[in-house]
């Protein structure tokens, strides 16, 4: 991997980490067009770099966070689930999963279905209502561990499962940005004493680039999400996932 992959790679998770298209997804498809080989240090890349971009929303949300005791326990509910799960695959889901853009295909072209079918049903952008339960919270994380597939994206297993429920779009989006907090922080740091650390001087640089830059760019992306979901299904976000797949499916085959 060279600093013009790792720069490209912390675009792209950037932009996707909050959009319901799957951020690791997308790296395994980068990465694979741009001939990385989808070693355990690309592997831990892929990860690592969420964090970036999950800074962003501690940036913006931490204050509002730490003031509200029942939002906070509320994230932690919901994550529980999350780890648990994620503990139990963790070496599946990387030994055979991450890494395999097939799976990623896949994925993106189910989720894309799903996505458009239950936008359909929703009469309006914005109904539901503005609180989060706690049984709620605790089903919104199941819904999440469900995107340790790649591809199936965190943001949409979350957005969905939430408003499956009856949670509003503004809140179970707000909900799903708090959310990526203790879950990618979990998750990089269970990669990060798997791989026990051993990193060359490069590859910190490297680790460091995509880190900065995802974080810069997720920062737009967050507040420009915000204020696109005021009046905009997620329809259009399937359509992209269906369109990727295909693409990328002619493009690997």
């Amino acid at each position: 991997m060279k600093f013009f992959d790792a720069i490209i790679l912390g675009i792209v998770e950037g932009v996707t980490e909050f959009l319901p298209i799957s951020s690791t997804g997308h790296l395994i498809l980068a990465s694979t067009l741009l001939g990385l080989n989808e070693n355990e240090f690309v592997k831990t890349f892929e990860i690592a770099i969420q964090l970036g971009a999950i800074l962003s929303v501690v940036v913006l949300y931490a204050s509002s966070l730490l003031k509200n005791r029942d939002k906070f326990q509320k994230v932690i509910v919901a994550f529980i689930p999350t780890g648990i799960i994620g503990l139990i695959v963790y070496k599946i889901i990387k030994k055979y999963l991450l890494g395999n853009p097939l799976i990623v295909i896949a994925s993106l072209f189910v989720g894309g279905i799903i996505i458009i079918l239950f936008e359909l049903t929703q009469k309006k952008t914005n109904e539901g209502s503005s609180e989060i339960s706690y049984p709620q919270a605790a089903l919104i994380g199941l819904c999440q561990a469900v995107s340790m597939i790649p591809g199936v994206s965190r943001a949409a297993a979350t957005i969905l499962g939430g408003m499956s429920v009856g949670i509003n779009r503004k809140t179970i989006v707000e909900f799903s940005f708090l959310l990526a907090i203790p879950t990618m922080c979990a998750a990089t740091g269970l990669d990060l004493l798997k791989t026990g650390l051993h990193f060359t001087s490069n590859e910190v640089q490297l680790l460091a680039t995509g880190f900065i830059v995802s974080f810069l760019v997720a920062l737009v992306c967050v507040k420009w999400l915000l204020r696109y979901i005021q009046n905009h299904t997620f329809i259009s976000f399937g359509i992209y996932r269906i369109a990727v797949a295909v693409i990328f499916w002619f493009i690997l085959r």
